[in-house]
């Protein structure tokens, strides 16, 4: 019976682990999301409407694990391109902290530099909130930026 009970719990820590190394391989890094951004910067110089129907394609190259681009309209800050929130105006978005990270994101982008910004959110398909960074800098007529989960 106690050779039964440890062995289930050590097959349960394994298990566990296991879980955790895989969502630790799940997620992007700093780097492959600054990749990434420079990637988009790159599509919306060529051809803005063609970049966002990129950014906004669930299987597109735009999409990898975590990480996607994000792009909001500098005239009024609605949201061009993410996930889930189309049509939002990036300046109203907070965090559960009640940080206001999109406005944050709209007054720190300029033009041919890339901003961090910190925050907490949610994982894709996590209801509670951890420490993200998203890279974010202005191209043209858009904000556009990616970001990473600590």
């Amino acid at each position: 019976m106690l050779k039964s009970a440890l062995l289930s719990a050590a097959i349960l820590a394994s298990a566990v682990f296991a879980t955790t190394s895989v969502r630790a391989e799940d997620t992007g890094s700093a780097a492959e999301a600054k990749a990434m951004l420079d990637r988009a910067i790159v599509e919306v110089k060529a051809d803005l409407p063609a970049a966002l129907v990129k950014f906004n394609d669930p299987k597109g190259n735009f999409r990898d694990r975590d990480l996607y681009v994000f792009c909001a309209n500098i005239s009024d800050g609605i949201l061009t391109a993410h996930p889930k929130l189309i049509g939002t105006d990036i300046r109203t978005i907070k965090d559960k902290n009640d940080k206001p990270l999109g406005k944050e994101m709209y007054d720190s982008a300029k033009e041919g530099t890339i901003v961090e910004v910190s925050y907490v959110w949610p994982t894709p398909g996590g209801t509670e909130p951890v420490e993200k960074v998203s890279f974010v800098t202005k191209v043209n007529s858009q904000i556009c930026g990616v970001g990473y989960y600590k």
